[in-house]
């Protein structure tokens, strides 16, 4: 239906929105033709946090049909590794006010026995060739092999760098993972349990905003003012008392935008962590990237076929902040190296679950020895649990910032940014077409 649409006589956005939905559909297409075939971005009907269980309002008969579903696809070998099917029971048990959830959790127990003990979907048929279409579904051409090389060069120069800084600040010898956990509790840079402790914290990084902002017309040239409008903020106690997570509120023309940061356990946040969560999620980062798309809305499939861009666009501002002279405290630039061994080492465990068989334990070990102490908001447990199920996300993510990253050397930054930022999420295909 697409296909004699003129792209070349559309105005840029409308241009992007027509190409990425044809590229995005035509890899769904592929992944339905496959010996998998399963379209969307899991391979799993129903999980702890996905299925018509999830819903506001829940309807027996939708949850029929998923449970209908999993039997499906147990017939064809397709079931939830061991690990993930006695969490979306747990889930499930939980939430069960229904017969129908009942009638949805006898029909996962029953597998239980058979369910794989390994996750990754390279053990289905057709598995890997599901997961090379899966990574470029969010992302554009890519392959995993290419991928993963350039993961493991960015590991190395990450660790390299790491290496230099903790001599700097003379921290006792060891690897990188155990100069991260000792500096993690190093309580010079520790904030209190308190109030008290929490108005510091955000005092600080909106101080940091206050620089932040000095540097953006270098790199972005002049932006709409209600684009800058936006500053932390710490969540209400009414927010913590229902368990709410740190969150974003993007600026528009009418709204100012906030980072309201998750504080509840203050003594996991040292302060050399926090400039570059400045960076990546208030500016140079997630403001004014979604900020500027708001203003313009996309076709609803490029922001599917192209979701990998947002987090690919924050984590590349955190390599900006650094440009910018955001980290010249050698504790600072430890904390945003270790913000990136983060994003690196859990892609990497995201090809070793699906393409390379590591169980949870080997993909645990993995995470400890790259990059020591857990990021904040990702527990090892919690990724742990959803890259099983979230196949090339944390992948297409990485490689997004990389494409970012490497297609810069040597261009002007404005035009550069200009380019990326102007009309909405890029596949990494469009982004590579960008000249100086």
């Amino acid at each position: 239906m697409l296909a004699s649409f003129d792209a070349s006589i559309l105005q840029p956005g409308d241009r992007l929105d027509l190409t990425t939905a044809r590229a995005g559909l035509a890899i769904d297409a592929a992944l339905a033709r496959s010996a998998f075939g399963r379209t969307g971005r899991s391979p799993y009907r129903v999980t702890s946090t996905t299925g018509a269980w999830k819903a506001a309002r829940q309807d027996e008969a939708k949850i029929d049909a998923d449970t209908a579903s999993i039997l499906a696809d147990a017939e064809s070998g397709i079931i939830l590794p061991r690990l993930s099917l006695d969490r979306t029971v747990d889930a499930l048990r939980s939430a069960s006010t229904s017969s129908a959830i009942d009638r949805q959790i006898a029909a996962l127990e029953s597998f239980r026995d058979v369910a794989p003990s390994l996750p990754g979907v390279g053990r289905f048929r057709g598995g890997a060739d599901w997961y090379a279409l899966q990574l470029q579904r969010s992302l554009g051409t890519m392959t995993p092999a290419y991928a993963e090389r350039r993961l493991f060069v960015e590991l190395n120069r990450l660790h390299a760098r790491a290496t230099c800084l903790f001599d700097q600040i003379g921290a006792p010898k060891g690897t990188v993972a155990t100069r991260y956990a000792e500096l993690w509790r190093d309580e010079r840079f520790l904030y209190p349990d308190t109030d008290a402790g929490r108005t510091e914290a955000i005092t600080y990084m909106n101080h940091m905003l206050i620089k932040a902002r000095a540097h953006i017309p270098k790199a972005f040239g002049e932006l709409p003012p209600w684009c800058l409008n936006a500053s932390a903020r710490a969540l209400s106690p009414q927010e913590i008392a229902v368990g709410r997570s740190g969150y974003r509120e993007v600026p528009t023309p009418a709204h100012p935008g906030a980072y309201v940061v998750d504080l509840k356990d203050i003594r996991r946040r040292p302060r050399w962590t926090l400039p570059s969560v400045v960076a990546h999620e208030l500016f140079p980062g997630h403001m004014i990237q979604l900020g500027l798309e708001g203003a313009n809305p996309l076709h609803p499939l490029r922001i599917e076929y192209a979701s990998a861009f947002v987090e690919g666009w924050g984590i590349y501002a955190e390599q900006l902040a650094e440009q910018a002279g955001a980290y010249t405290d050698p504790h600072d630039a430890l904390g945003h190296i270790h913000w990136l061994l983060f994003r690196v080492a859990r892609a990497l465990v995201d090809l070793g679950i699906h393409l390379h068989g590591w169980s949870i334990e080997q993909a645990r070990e993995r995470l400890i020895e790259w990059q020591g102490e857990p990021a904040y908001f990702a527990p090892f447990d919690i990724e742990l649990a959803r890259i099983p199920l979230d196949p090339a996300t944390r992948v297409a993510e990485a490689m997004a910032w990389l494409t970012i990253a490497d297609t810069d050397r040597g261009k002007s930054p404005v035009a550069y940014h200009t380019a990326l930022l102007a009309h909405g999420r890029l596949r990494v295909d469009d982004i590579r077409k960008i000249r100086s």
